[in-house]
């Protein structure tokens, strides 16, 4: 069976692209709900409808695991999915886990109670909503003391990545992480709490400076599901086609995700 990823937009991709390298032979489902992206500046029920409904479209296509590539949709709907809607024979996982998990250094599934850890001083960088949900505060306070996060909202970024405006992207990434700067001068590390955001990875490091270890969430998330399928064998696709899916147009989408993830990518409407 496929293992389904979900993004609203083009930004889970870096989590798919992650995924389908380190598991080639693991069939993936992806849809994105472009036609109704970006979602980070919308409110709590609104994004918890739309991620439900996105969810069901890829347990009908055969997932039993879903994967919200989507920090939004992690911080915001995830919690009360997995407490109220997630059927008992499926799973919904988020992205926001691995990273905190790997920035403690805490292996996957310890329960252990919160300790100091290295990291003193962690930025966020992430949307709106995301931010307003103080989401990767709770998880981290699961599994750390005495490290303080200061957040900031990045209005507009998303956009700019989605219409492939790299030249307006950079210059916002640049004036999020110095608005941070003059409240935080000194961060140890530097989370991009947002699926498109890898895509500046680069342009994050320069501004923020070579001192400070940046996190972003492809590579950390394949690794992570890799390890729960080991697990989970049950959960494990040996059959299946890994296939693309949007609410959008499937032919402008599969240009702009071309651009935006530097391979040749095929969409469906759906």
């Amino acid at each position: 069976m496929p293992v389904g990823v979900f993004d609203s937009g083009l930004g889970g991709l870096t989590v798919f692209e992650a995924i389908r390298q380190r598991m080639p032979d693991q069939p993936l489902v992806y849809f994105g709900d472009n036609a109704i992206a970006p979602i980070g500046v919308r409110d709590a029920d609104d994004i918890y409808g739309i991620t439900t409904r996105a969810c069901e479209r890829l347990f009908d296509e055969g997932c039993n695991l879903v994967i919200l590539a989507c920090n939004t949709a992690s911080a915001v709907a995830l919690k009360r999915m997995q407490e109220n809607w997630v059927p008992k024979d499926k799973r919904v996982l988020g992205v926001f886990v691995p990273m905190i998990e790997a920035m403690t250094e805490r292996m996957w599934g310890d329960i252990s109670p919160p300790r100091e850890v290295e990291v003193k001083q962690v930025a966020l960088f992430a949307t709106p909503a995301t931010v307003a949900s103080r989401a990767f505060q709770r998880e981290l306070a699961f599994r750390a003391v005495g490290v303080d996060v200061e957040a900031q909202p990045c209005g507009g970024l998303v956009d700019a990545l989605e219409d492939n405006d790299l030249e307006l992207a950079e210059a916002l990434a640049r004036s999020h992480v110095a608005a941070l700067k003059r409240r935080m001068p000194n961060p140890q590390a530097a989370v991009l709490g947002c699926t498109h955001y890898p895509i500046l990875e680069r342009i994050f490091q320069d501004a923020l400076g070579p001192q400070v270890s940046v996190y972003s969430q492809g590579r950390l998330t394949a690794a992570s599901l890799e390890d729960y399928l080991n697990r989970h064998p049950d959960m494990v696709g040996a059959t299946g086609e890994t296939r693309c899916l949007t609410s959008g147009d499937p032919d402008r989408v599969g240009v702009a995700a071309t651009r935006f993830i530097g391979r040749r990518m095929v969409f469906e409407g759906v």
